[in-house]
């Protein structure tokens, strides 16, 4: 690890002065994702300033929406009886991330930032195209089982790490954040950028900018929502395949899906074709068949991976019909 200097603030205008102004300065909040990055020599801040005195931690249920403080732990979000009745995906994602130790220390802002778990990404001695611009992609190519089969490119087919994210943007979640030039939001479908031909762009943040919350919208499809994770060990473990759904059903048909993707893509992979295709129709296993071939349309293998394309398809029926119970 690099020398750093470090710097702890308990306003949100210093903590923004601070990283807007020094190209080397990162946020620290639970650290879980950066510390990581830092002994990897992937990550090399010159300053962090630790955010956590900031008041961004409420969590907050009111008749259209849940908040959530971008400085809530991820253990506190799972847990939180508003978020297990009326987000219960989100609830269910939180509570398959990582290990209770680590949703005890992270933040709901941090698990939105983390940075792909690509193992090429992590190793500096091999070529990277998000770590390095120009570099090249050592997986493609290479050991690419965990990798991307839709929304990849030539320079890059890592997939996104976070469980919550996927979740969050089946449910419409917007990001209110705060920098230099004021405040904004972001609907978070917006937030994550496909690699392309920059790779090392990851999401809409600019300099300085700062996730001071998550505002979801309440639904009926939010509140009968489900996170189905398939993975290679039963904890402590990333996603090889992940679908968050949501139905509301009324009269027999489907009036609303939602189907998001993760552990297929570099960024949380919303399938509008297949919601689109379940609305009106009545929740049966041909539909859900019909809707899982068209949020897997386009997908690519790489060779090691292309087992991921049956598999996504098989779990997007298997969540569906979870709650269409």
């Amino acid at each position: 690890m690099r020398p750093f200097s470090y710097t702890a603030v308990r306003e949100p205008n210093a903590a923004i002065a601070s990283v807007a102004g020094r190209a080397g300065a990162r946020y620290l909040a639970g650290g879980t994702n950066l510390i990581d990055l830092m002994k990897d020599d992937v990550e090399r801040p010159t300053l962090l300033v630790d955010i956590n005195a900031l008041p961004f931690s409420a969590i907050e249920t009111t008749p259209e929406r849940v908040r959530i403080g971008a400085l809530a732990r991820m253990s506190d979000v799972a847990d939180h009886p508003g978020v297990i009745r009326d987000l219960p995906s989100v609830s269910q994602a939180l509570l398959l991330s990582a290990s209770a130790q680590l949703r005890n220390a992270a933040s709901i802002g941090g698990n939105l930032m983390q940075r792909t778990r690509c193992a090429y990404f992590r190793d500096v001695a091999v070529a990277c195209n998000k770590r390095a611009p120009g570099e090249g992609c050592a997986a493609i190519g290479g050991v690419n089982r965990l990798h991307a089969v839709l929304g990849g490119s030539d320079h890059c087919i890592c997939v996104h790490a976070s469980d919550l994210a996927v979740a969050l943007v089946a449910l419409d979640a917007t990001l209110h954040a705060h920098g230099p030039k004021g405040e904004r939001t972001i609907p978070l479908r917006d937030f994550y950028a496909l690699p392309g031909a920059t790779p090392e762009h990851e999401t809409a943040l600019t300099p300085g900018e700062l996730i001071v919350a998550v505002d979801v919208p309440r639904s009926p499809a939010a509140a009968n929502s489900h996170y189905l994770k398939i993975r290679d060990r039963a904890s402590y473990e990333f996603a090889l395949v992940s679908v968050a759904a949501g139905l509301e059903l009324a009269g027999g048909v489907i009036r609303e899906a939602r189907i998001a993707l993760g552990g297929v893509a570099p960024i949380p992979w919303r399938a509008r074709a297949a919601e689109a295709s379940l609305q009106g129709a009545a929740p049966s296993p041909q539909a859900f068949a019909r809707a899982a071939e068209l949020a897997l349309q386009g997908a690519r293998g790489q060779g090691l991976n292309d087992f991921k394309i049956a598999l996504a398809r098989r779990a997007v029926v298997r969540a569906l019909s979870t709650v269409s119970a």
